[in-house]
């Protein structure tokens, strides 16, 4: 039986083997016999466990997950997770099992967050908005994990490939319903198409949403490799410039007018003392843009 490509946001959403011994399906890595019983024994183990896959987390992002080793990651940090290796073992049975926790607690994160966020917006363009917006501040606070998951998305086999790429799944298929809807809801305005060759679109079955929603992926899942939160601008302000580039793409595409689309929204609006003081911060770094191309 053949497989049928699919798109992703993360990856290449190849098919995987089976994985000849898979990961522990165990919904809170402790086995059975040894969960903890008390509010105050299950809060401890949390806290330990967090520490575990924030361990993980840096190794794999510093040295690949192929590299790094359970001896390694029960090092790292100044303190290093807190429970020795063997005691590592006690919440998680392998590597692999650590590289699951990071790629789905990341991805269910955000789309939690997105699903909130756009909850009750209607226009499809402010969801577009606050979805770059959700995005871009979910991973500049963990640029690490965002490397994680988009250099090790093939590492996981089996079950647990399975588990993470429903869920990226999800947050793709939020994504391209946002992105379809704007094309439509600008193809029915009055105005007509692009008269320029270069972007007629018309001859080639119309604008793809699935290409468009996979661009702004490549886009987002890129950052990690350039963009440094505490010496760029804000988060915030990188969003809005991705989502104004992005959309006066696929409108200028459509031939749409894209300027009434760009304004920021009243409340994230900066004063002009503010858009001043952001341009001398962008001015005084030293850093080149393409240090990392």
């Amino acid at each position: 039986m053949k497989h049928r490509k699919v798109e992703h946001p993360f990856g290449n959403g190849h098919p995987r083997r089976p994985a000849p011994h898979p990961p522990s399906r165990r919904r809170d890595s402790l086995a059975a016999g040894d969960r903890p019983h008390s509010a105050g024994e299950r809060h401890g183990a949390s806290i330990r466990l967090d520490r575990i896959v924030a361990a993980a987390t840096e190794a794999f992002a510093r040295d690949g997950y192929h590299k790094a080793t359970m001896r390694q990651i029960a090092r790292e940090g100044p303190g290093g997770p807190g429970v020795g290796l063997a005691g590592m073992y006690h919440y998680v049975d392998s590597k692999e099992r650590l590289l699951f926790l990071i790629q789905f607690r990341a991805f269910s994160g955000l789309l939690t967050e997105v699903t909130a966020k756009i909850s009750g917006v209607s226009d499809p363009v402010e969801q577009l908005r606050l979805l770059i917006l959700t995005h871009v501040q979910y991973v500049a606070g963990d640029m690490a994990t965002l490397k994680v998951c988009s250099h090790e998305l093939d590492s996981l086999t089996g079950e647990a490939y399975e588990q993470v790429r429903r869920v990226r799944r999800q947050y793709y298929d939020l994504a391209r319903d946002i992105v379809a809807r704007i094309i439509a809801q600008e193809r029915d305005r009055p105005g007509g198409r692009s008269a320029d060759p270069r972007v007629d679109l018309s001859g080639r079955g119309g604008l793809d949403e699935s290409v468009a929603t996979m661009s702004l992926f490549g886009t987002l899942n890129w950052i990690y490799r350039w963009y440094d939160p505490g010496r760029d601008r804000s988060p915030a302000s990188l969003a809005q410039q991705v989502f104004a580039q992005f959309l006066a793409g696929l409108l200028g595409t459509l031939g749409s007018p894209a300027r009434r689309h760009m304004r920021e929204p009243a409340a994230g609006r900066a004063s002009p003392s503010n858009n001043a003081a952001a341009t001398r911060d962008n001015d005084s770094n030293p850093r080149g843009s393409d240090d990392h191309l």
